[in-house]
This record gives C-alpha cells, structure tokens and sequence, in this order.
C-alpha cells in the first residue's frame, strides 16, 4: 500500500515538473518570476543603468531639438524674422499660434499609433519629418510660407511633447553667421538646428527601444525583468492588446482626465512665456547677441528644477505639492515682472516665471500617466487627451504678448498668475479625490471600478488569486 503511494506521489511530482517546465517554456516572464528577491533587485539595476546609458541620451536629445524646433521662432524674432518677412505683431502671434493648431490636431491620432506601431520607427521618422520642416523655415518668403510650414511641423511635432540651447545656438548664429552666403541669421538658425534635428533621427533609429517585450537590443532575461517591473506598478500587464475604442471609451467615460486636463490647460496659459521669452528678455534693452545669451540661465535653472522635482515626486509618491511649488514662484516672477521696470528685478522675475513652469509641466503630465495607468491604450488616449486641450491654450496665449505691451506686459502677467492659482486649485482638488480612492482600495473595493478600467490579457505565471491581491496592492500617487 505505501508502495503504491510513493509511486503516486512520485508520479505527481514528475507531473507538476513538467508542467511547470511547458509554462516557463510558454510563459516569457518566468525567468523574471523564478528569481530570487535578490537576483531580480541585481538583474533591475543592470537594467536600469543600460537603459539610462543607452536610452536617456538619446530621449533627451530628441525632446531638446523637439523644443528647439518649435520655439526658435521666438529666437529668430530678435534676430530678426519679423523685419525680414514685414510681420506685422499680430501676424508673428499667428505664426506662433498656428503650429499648435496642427498640433492639437494630431495629438490623439498620434498617440494611438504610438500605442500600436513600433516607436523605433516612429518616433525617428516624424523627428526626421520636422527636421526638413524646420530648414523649409530657413527658405520662407512672407508671412503665408511661414503659416504653412509652421503648421504643418505642430502637425508632425504632436508625436512628442515638449530648451536652454535655443538662445545659446541663436547669440552664436547671430554673431558668426548674419549676413553669410547673404542670408539673414534667422534662417541660418532654421536650417542649422533643422539639419542637427535629421542627423539625431537617423541616428535614433538605432537606439530607441520598443515595448519590453519587443526591444532588439534587450535579452530575453532583461526583456522578462523589464515586464515584470511594470506589471509591478498596478498587478496589470502594460502591453495590452485592445482596440484603441476600448482605451477612448474608458477615458471619456473617467471624470479625472478632465479634470487633469483642465489642469494642464491652466499651467500651459501660465507657461505661456515661453514662446516670446526672447521677446520678454528683449525688454531689458540689451543687443541682439547679449539677449539671446540671457535666454539661457533661466531655462538653465528650470531644467535643474524640473529634475529635481519630478524625482522628488516619483521618490516622495506625492505629485499634487510638487506641481503647486514652483507655481508660486511663477507667480512671485510674473508679479515682480508686471510691477517694475528695475532691470535685475525684471531678469530674476524671468527666472522665477520661467522655472516655475517648467518646474511643474513635466510633474502633471507624469501624475496623468500614473492615475491613468491601465489599460495602455486608455493610458496613452488620457494624456494625448490632456496634451491636446492643455495646447489649445497656445493658441489665443500668443496674442497676450504684442509689442505695444512691453515692458512690462501687464495683461499676459495678470492672466499666468490667474491660471497659475486655478493650476494649484485643481492640483489639490486632485491630491482630495484620489486620497479618498486610496481609503477605498484599502477598505477592499474592485479595483477595476476605482481604476475606470484594467488590463484585458492576464499575468502569465500567476494563479488568479495572486493576480487579485497584486492588483489589489494598487494605490494612487497622490
């Protein structure tokens, strides 16, 4: 009889090793899933230090140029665009604005095929697009070629969101190049920064990743650690494969994402400087060269806040106090800028307006992403969302800013501070409301219900009462 039973009993075990074998064969994050605490915390951080040698750089380099491209018509208004063109100041706010009408256009569809194309292939080909846009600026002749090309680069810029080089480049290109080859400095800044912008492209084809699962130059053991961490953000897996619909559905039907949008609405008026920040910096009555050189230290020190912020946030797991912050310090900057025509004051009042900001965009757009976690595709559909309506402010902010303002541009300095205190207003209000989904979640309510939405395709390698209790762990950052 014990004979009998130990031949069972062995018999089972031979069982569940094979079966357990067909599932790491089946199953592509059981090599993730069989390590040991320890080894997967080794295996994440080699993962961690690849990626940010191999991937940071060149992300970083694309959203510089990407700003770059966009916003150096506000260098080369000092330089010179307006009087070489005859623009009068209404229509250089309209070849500001314009670029955000196609933008805002393309923002959604882009996103949706982000979600479902490869972004290695993507993402370089759209930055090779604007690259050629941007030197096409360099050839315009009046006001309708300008519109036209500035258009169409917001309608290929939308597969990106949005630097301190744009006023360093221009001083350079405004003391070595105006008058070459007889042409103006202004187009020389177009066709400069646009080549650069073709050249990164073409190089990123060969270094941007695709989704974990599918990144060429990640193996099968870092593809399998790199899943694993995401699934770990929500007890969900991150690469979904439902129809876009199903992630617009989920979004229109998720009161947040107004509410989030309305946000980035408001911090984009508030922002709004940005697009004549030559023009502002202009007003403290120096040259060309030595205005666009002052363009720099501000961005300069909102690139070291909007780091150290956006750290602190994802560190602290609270985003509401780090988009607040550095909005009053904008506020602080706007203030001083709209009160006196003291020219050190003026210059710190730009640094203030200026970090603060950018100290606060990133934090709201990553704190969308974050609320608006699963499925990927409502993800993606969320913050193109949000981008799209925060945009539009881009479009009537441009003529906040005429010449017959300056100075002290009172009316646009009295409007940022406006929308910068409704930018704080709804950043609380979300901080309240995602707190009470937290005493839900952990009063044991469907997580599906509080999220408005989950991942379709289950974990591999989990029975489902440990799927549950992953999902479960779930709370908001707040």
């Amino acid at each position: 009889m014990s004979s009998r039973k130990g031949s069972a009993d062995l018999g089972q075990a031979k069982v569940v090793m094979v079966e357990s074998k067909m599932d790491s064969e089946d199953n592509r994050l059981a090599t993730a899933q069989m390590m040991s605490e320890e080894a997967f915390l080794d295996a994440e951080t080699r993962l961690k230090r690849k990626l940010d040698l191999r991937l940071l750089a060149c992300v970083w380099l694309i959203f510089v140029m990407n700003y770059l491209d966009r916003n150096n018509i506000a260098a080369a208004k000092v330089a010179g665009i307006a009087t070489s063109l005859k623009l009068t100041s209404n229509e250089y706010a309209t070849a500001v604005a314009i670029l955000f009408a196609g933008y805002v256009l393309m923002q959604i569809p882009s996103n949706v095929f982000l979600a479902h194309l490869r972004p290695s292939i993507y993402l370089p080909t759209c930055m090779a697009i604007w690259g050629v846009l941007s030197i096409l600026t360099g050839v315009v002749q009046n006001a309708a070629g300008l519109y036209a090309v500035r258009f169409l680069l917001g309608f290929v810029e939308a597969a990106f969101y949005r630097s301190a080089f744009s006023g360093l480049i221009g001083a350079g290109i405004q003391h070595g190049l105006d008058g070459a080859r007889g042409l103006e400095a202004w187009r020389w800044l177009f066709f400069i920064e646009g080549s650069i912008t073709v050249v990164i492209a073409l190089l990123s084809f060969f270094v941007l990743p695709d989704w974990p699962s599918t990144t060429r130059w990640l193996s099968p053991t870092e593809r399998a650690v790199a899943e694993w961490r995401l699934i770990g953000d929500a007890g969900q897996v991150d690469e979904d494969d439902e129809r876009w619909s199903y992630g617009f559905k989920l979004t229109f039907k998720d009161w947040r994402v107004y509410i989030f949008a309305s946000m980035f609405f408001c911090l984009q008026v508030a922002s709004a400087t940005s697009n004549f920040f030559p023009s502002v910096v202009q007003t403290l009555g120096y040259g060309r060269v030595t205005t666009l050189l002052l363009t720099a230290p501000p961005y300069f020190l909102g690139l070291i806040i909007s780091i150290a912020n956006n750290w602190s946030a994802d560190r602290r797991n609270n985003s509401s106090f780090h988009v607040m912050w550095p909005l009053f310090l904008a506020i602080i900057g706007f203030v001083i800028g709209a009160a006196t025509v003291n020219t050190g004051a003026r210059y710190m009042a730009m640094m203030l307006m200026v970090a603060g900001g950018h100290g606060s965009n990133a934090v709201v757009l990553a704190w969308t992403q974050k609320t608006m976690l699963r499925p990927r595709i409502k993800r993606a559909a969320a913050v193109a969302l949000v981008n799209s309506i925060g945009n539009i402010s881009q479009v009537w902010t441009s003529y906040l800013y005429p010449d017959s303002e300056k100075p002290r541009y009172i009316l646009a300095m009295s409007v940022n501070s406006v929308f910068a205190l409704v930018t704080i207003f709804l950043a609380l209000v979300m901080r309240i409301l995602l707190q009470r989904a937290n005493k839900k979640l952990e009063a044991g309510a469907n997580v599906a219900n509080i999220m408005k939405g989950e991942a379709q395709s289950k974990v591999a390698g989990l029975s489902e009462e440990e799927r549950d209790a992953r999902k479960a762990a779930f709370r908001y950052n707040t």
